[in-house]
């Protein structure tokens, strides 16, 4: 039999359109990496040095401590729109709420819908039976504010991902997977100081993400490793005028893939040697992954050097009295790294409790498949 599960994964690996391309392809789960507020993402995916809503759980958890009110968000989006698949989605539920003296802490569920699959026989269209492939994320958040102007932050989340259970692989049955993380982050800000007339403010941010042991989908010991991702970022928030009518903020993202591979030789029973790409440990990968990689791109090895592993976003916002926001940013790739470049998009609203914002995506390639990415976000204080 053929098994159908190339959509699936095809689909997967193409969240981040490194199919071929460098070390975002050798992680598991990259549904994690989806920047999943349309105010991120309307910002050139930048948001570690702002942090001040709910989404703060997957920018930098340390921004919850300088919260003090309590929010719901829902982010949908319908994923991959160019691949013409109506049951690809993705979906993300945050809440945060203010304990007072605890802080405030938040819950968040990451969902990726990749559709029905189908298991057919050899050289035939028969379909012999179906699958459904799905992966999902659920975790808790919390900041603690250690001084007015600086906060730590950690996230612990449960990752389960199923692209093809029950099916087999080069004779090896295809399991779900599931795998624990965390975040490590830290916020800090200054005091609002003078420009002319006008306040101003800067802020810097850190986050360490989706630190755990790697993904195992079949009974042989190979191991994925987590899309490990550190972030680092800083922002500018300026009035416009004395009032605070009239703001912006700027912020600028540098982020990289902390996840490494590496040939591990084994004997099997008649002497013979096999040779398998398992992941590194977490904590080795954090030292590992500073040097070039080395990927094949179909013809000849490429040395992707460490300045050509980031990953860099920035983004404008223009807020008016904290009702009506525009927003515009550029996102950049290494042609060798992933190579996504496109510009981002978007507005927001603000009407008592209730907030609305949008993002869309404008490929620098017509035939990208994030060409024309809507996200949708709706927020509710209470």
């Amino acid at each position: 039999m053929k098994k159908n599960i190339l959509l699936a994964l095809i689909t997967v690996i193409s969240v981040f359109p490194a199919v071929s391309k460098a070390q975002i392809a050798i992680t598991a789960v990259p549904f994690l990496q989806i920047e999943p507020d349309s105010r991120g993402a309307a910002m050139g995916n930048t948001g570690v040095a702002l942090a001040d809503n709910a989404a703060a759980m997957f920018w930098n958890p340390a921004g919850l401590a300088f919260q003090r009110d309590n929010q719901i968000s829902l982010t949908h989006s319908n994923w991959l729109k160019n691949f013409n698949v109506s049951d690809l989605f993705y979906d993300y539920v945050v809440g945060k709420v203010y304990i007072e003296g605890i802080g405030t802490i938040g819950g968040h569920l990451t969902f990726l819908n990749l559709g029905e699959q189908a298991v057919t026989k050899e050289d035939s269209p028969e379909v012999i039976s179906k699958f459904n492939s799905l992966e999902f994320a659920l975790g808790l958040s919390y900041g603690y504010e250690v001084s007015n102007n600086f906060a730590l932050g950690t996230s612990l989340r449960f990752i389960y991902s199923s692209l093809a259970s029950g099916t087999s692989v080069a004779e090896q049955k295809v399991n779900p997977g599931s795998s624990v993380a965390i975040d490590l982050s830290t916020l800090y800000r200054t005091d609002y100081f003078l420009i002319g007339s006008n306040r101003a403010r800067f802020s810097t941010g850190f986050n360490l993400s989706n630190i755990g042991p790697g993904m195992q989908y079949t009974d042989n010991a190979q191991k994925d490793p987590l899309p490990t991702l550190l972030r680092i970022g800083v922002a500018f928030s300026y009035e416009l005028d004395p009032e605070g009518f009239n703001k912006i903020n700027i912020a600028t993202d540098v982020s990289k893939i902390m996840a490494r591979t590496k040939d591990k030789i084994t004997t099997n029973s008649d002497g013979s040697l096999d040779t398998m790409r398992v992941a590194s440990g977490p904590l080795e990968a954090l030292v590992e992954s500073w040097g070039s990689w080395i990927h094949f791109n179909g013809q000849t090895n490429v040395d992707v050097s460490l300045l050509q592993q980031l990953m860099i976003g920035t983004g404008l916002e223009y807020w008016y009295d904290d009702t009506f926001a525009l927003r515009g940013g550029f996102y950049y790739e290494d042609p060798n790294n992933g190579d996504r470049k496109y510009v981002t998009f978007g507005a927001g609203l603000r009407y008592n409790a209730i907030g609305v914002d949008f993002s869309y995506i404008k490929t620098l390639e017509a035939d990208h498949p994030l060409a024309n990415t809507l996200r949708f976000s709706l927020l509710v204080d209470f």
